[in-house]
């Protein structure tokens, strides 16, 4: 299922690890798309592209499992912490991670090799960036919802005007040039230093530092990812 899909949503490599973007003739990103790095609030607006939703579902494999129960889901070598609950020597903590708690109902997709290479940059940039764990859990939360963590190239006619990359952002909007925010590090890095001109982000729940950067379409859409982000980064720290 997923080779199949993979012929029609082919990969842009600029470079194998940093910059594997899908492009898509005929599929819409995500809703919740990053406008500019501004901390304005935005409307609700108008639900996701259906042929987005569908892409998506395919190259994470959710689709594939509805359709075919006995196939596996993908592994993403990750664990969810020790059997005693503690982290990992060096790691982060749940509750450095998580300090508010969750809010609603958790998502979680299985990841492969690019999105895992994806939420390394991610993780990396919120350390350069000065951000913190915390900082990568929304991040790493951000990017889940807007792309799930896939370096999306321009979707052309059904792209939702120029969106592109990990966080979808839009160089109309002064996040940078095509090639800058395709460019994992780039975005990412675009992101947290958005996220830090926002007061009292630490202080922030999840859902409400990520829309205040993002001036999403779908403010509440973020905090569904915080537990599997939180996953990761602990991983990844």
């Amino acid at each position: 299922m997923k080779a199949d899909f993979t012929r029609w949503l082919p990969a842009i490599a600029k470079d194998s690890y940093r910059k594997t973007a899908l492009s898509v003739a005929g599929v819409a990103a995500l809703g919740g798309l990053a406008l500019a790095p501004t901390a304005a609030a935005a409307p609700v607006t108008s639900g996701p592209h259906q042929g987005a939703v569908a892409a998506i579902d395919l190259a994470t494999g959710k689709a594939a499992t509805s359709a075919r129960q006995d196939e596996q889901p993908v592994e993403s070598g990750l664990t969810t912490g020790s059997a005693t609950g503690k982290p990992p020597a060096g790691k982060p903590s749940r509750a450095q991670l998580i300090p508010h708690g969750i809010e609603g109902a958790q998502s979680r997709v299985p990841l492969d090799d690019a999105q895992l290479a994806n939420a390394r940059a991610i993780v990396d940039a919120a350390k350069k960036t000065g951000v913190g764990d915390r900082g990568a859990v929304i991040g790493i939360a951000t990017s889940l919802q807007e792309s799930k963590l896939y370096n999306l190239g321009h979707l052309g006619a059904y792209n939702d005007h120029d969106s592109q990359g990990l966080f979808q952002q839009r160089p109309s909007s002064g996040w940078g040039t095509p090639d800058q925010i395709t460019d994992p590090e780039y975005a990412a890095t675009a992101f947290f230093s958005a996220l830090k001109n926002v007061g009292g982000w630490q202080d922030l729940p999840l859902t409400t530092a990520a829309q205040t950067v993002q001036v999403s379409a779908f403010p509440y859409a973020y905090a569904q990812w915080e537990e599997q982000a939180a996953d990761i980064v602990q991983q990844l720290w």
